[in-house]
């Protein structure tokens, strides 16, 4: 009989808690409580969602967070321990509000919306040995942040921590040797921060049956996505906790959004019938009560548990996409005189997602070099930056080819050490390998990406299209078929349809192949290569005055390609690809497309 494949990934694990608790609060309980949620309100929680961070779990009188980057973890940790600093000055020490901090990175067991094993452990006991005020981190944290940050750990050497059966190389950092933040700094942290740019609350699922059998199916949907949101790189996300206090009321958008402090908000609904289950959702803005985007989920009752995983998986991908779109339009309609990096970035892949083309691609690589001339540390940009050279050289459409692959290596390392363990930089590196002829390897880095993060449908994507060049052109389907079920309305789902359509075409499946490729130029009419792979497969059908037209469309919108230069581009020598690409190079050959 087989087990459940139990899920797993690399991640850096925060634990953070209250010196002394059970002293404070048997002097003052409900002041302390108090001070305690405004401590993290004000700054604890911005501070994790500022580092690309999530809670993980409150545990009363302290927190588990996780990061996908080890830097961003300790920054964060640094960022709190000095606020809390300033926030403790003048008031008398038996009445202040400490944290002791532990971080560590390893291999966690993922169960639902949290986490477990020996990686957890580590940190919290490491958290249970340091200062008050101070922070302990494993020797793999400092390896990770040495020369990456400006401060230095005091090596306190193997120790050996409660239940663990190793020794632990422990490091300590007390944030108060620290030189203290500006005055400017240190009023920032005194004050609370306006609403957070990605900032949403997930309100509980409305019951529309009536069943009370459902009740926990609704409410897991609720617990699921506000897991799957928290995840998302710089999301700010209130949690399920608070969020159940609005269950069952009729609360303005706008009024949760000044008590929480978000700028969106999402709500639902689930109805269900004998054999049929209907969930609704909508994401509000907060700030102005308009309704900026709706999804219906209309599926047969089968496995409820199936179901939920892939609403709650559709839903928190469709709203990443939504919400960064909607902050483009924000930032348009305020434009601020000077955007920061972060609105730059944002802006940069709506861009390239709306243009879908080379021209779309270089414009948004101008944006996310402006922001990085902003802040040189931020890796969406820096992701964007290889993702926009890696289009036009994997396209066959770039004239500085070498110097391309050059930049994105750079890019690509620089996001490496950023934020080793993001499912993202994964998917990035794969493009790079790519346009460097080892699908191979960049396969196993799609593999690495999905151990991280098995709901990012772009990744799926890209798993497809490496398949062609393996010579395994038939599995691209199934990958596809993925992608479109996590975000069927996905901006570059025109792209998708291209992927599809080259499989085909490789494979020799004319008809089906033509049926896809009109499919992309319909849904994105101005990305290039689709024209010239339609115009292959019509010119194998025989249909050459409109093999011609769909080749003269394309040159037009890429006069720089050319058979010659795919054939000296090519991004693999598989002998069966290479046959199957024979197949390509005929079809535009006969549509006209010179050598």
């Amino acid at each position: 009989m087989g087990t459940e494949r139990v899920e797993r990934r690399l991640t850096a694990i925060l634990a953070a808690d209250v010196v002394g608790y059970c002293r404070l609060t048997s002097m003052d309980e409900e002041g302390t409580h108090v001070r305690l949620k405004e401590h993290l309100r004000v700054l604890v929680d911005p501070k994790i969602s500022e580092h690309r961070g999530h809670v993980v779990k409150n545990t009363g009188d302290g927190m588990l967070a996780e990061f996908s980057s080890v830097v961003d973890a300790v920054r964060c940790a640094i960022d709190v321990q000095r606020g809390m600093a300033e926030r403790n000055a003048g008031i008398p020490r038996n009445k202040r509000i400490d944290f002791r901090i532990g971080i560590n990175v390893g291999d966690v067991i993922i169960d639902g919306a949290d986490i477990f094993g020996d990686g957890v452990n580590v940190a919290v006991r490491l958290e249970g040995i340091a200062e008050p005020g101070g922070i302990c981190v494993s020797a793999r944290v400092q390896e990770y942040v040495q020369g990456r940050v400006d401060i230095t750990f005091e090596d306190a050497g193997e120790q050996r921590l409660k239940n663990i059966s190793q020794p632990v190389r422990v490091y300590r950092l007390n944030v108060r040797d620290i030189d203290p933040p500006s005055s400017a700094q240190s009023t920032a942290a005194l004050s609370p921060p306006g609403r957070p740019r990605l900032s949403i609350v997930v309100l509980p699922f409305a019951n529309l049956g009536g069943d009370r059998q459902h009740d926990d199916f609704v409410d897991a949907i609720t617990e699921n996505l506000t897991t799957d949101v928290s995840r998302l790189p710089d999301y700010f996300v209130i949690a399920c906790k608070t969020a159940f206090a609005y269950k069952g009321k009729a609360v303005d958008a706008r009024q949760i959004g000044r008590e929480l402090g978000v700028r969106y908000v999402l709500e639902g609904s689930v109805q269900s019938s004998t054999d049929r289950l209907r969930v609704n959702a909508q994401l509000i803005d907060a700030e102005s009560g308009a309704h900026l985007w709706a999804e219906r989920f209309d599926k047969p009752r089968a496995d409820l548990f199936d179901m939920q995983d892939e609403i709650t998986a559709r839903l928190a991908r469709a709203m990443d996409i939504q919400l960064v779109m909607a902050e483009t339009q924000r930032f348009k309609r305020e434009g601020p005189k000077q955007p920061n990096s972060v609105d730059l970035a944002l802006r940069g892949h709506t861009v390239f997602w709306q243009r879908m083309s080379v021209a779309g691609a270089r414009e948004a690589r101008g944006i996310f070099e402006e922001a990085l001339r902003v802040d040189d540390t931020n890796v969406d940009a820096l992701m964007g930056l290889v993702e926009t050279h890696m289009w036009e050289v994997n396209s066959y459409m770039s004239s500085a080819r070498a110097e391309q692959v050059r930049l994105a290596e750079a890019a690509m390392s620089r996001a490496s050490e950023l934020t080793p363990l993001d499912a993202r930089m994964h998917f990035c590196r794969a493009a790079v390998l790519i346009a460097l002829r080892a699908p191979e390897r960049a396969f196993r880095e799609i593999e690495l990406s999905m151990s991280l993060d098995r709901d990012l449908p772009y990744v799926h994507m890209r798993a497809g299209s490496i398949k062609i060049f393996l010579g395994c052109a038939e599995e691209a389907e199934g990958h596809l078929s993925n992608a479109m079920r996590l975000s069927p309305r996905h901006p570059m789902l025109g792209n998708w349809y291209a992927i599809l359509g080259s499989a085909d075409l490789h494979l020799g499946r004319l008809d089906k192949a033509v049926d896809r490729l009109r499919k992309a130029v319909e849904i994105a009419p101005n990305h290039e290569i689709p024209y010239f792979y339609l115009a292959a497969a019509l010119a194998l059908q025989g249909h050459g005055s409109e093999a011609a037209l769909a080749c003269k469309v394309g040159r037009r919108l890429a006069p720089i390609f050319r058979i010659g230069k795919c054939r000296a581009e090519v991004q693999s020598d598989n002998p069966v690809f290479m046959q199957q690409r024979e197949r390509v190079y005929e079809g535009l050959e006969k549509a006209g497309l010179p050598e």
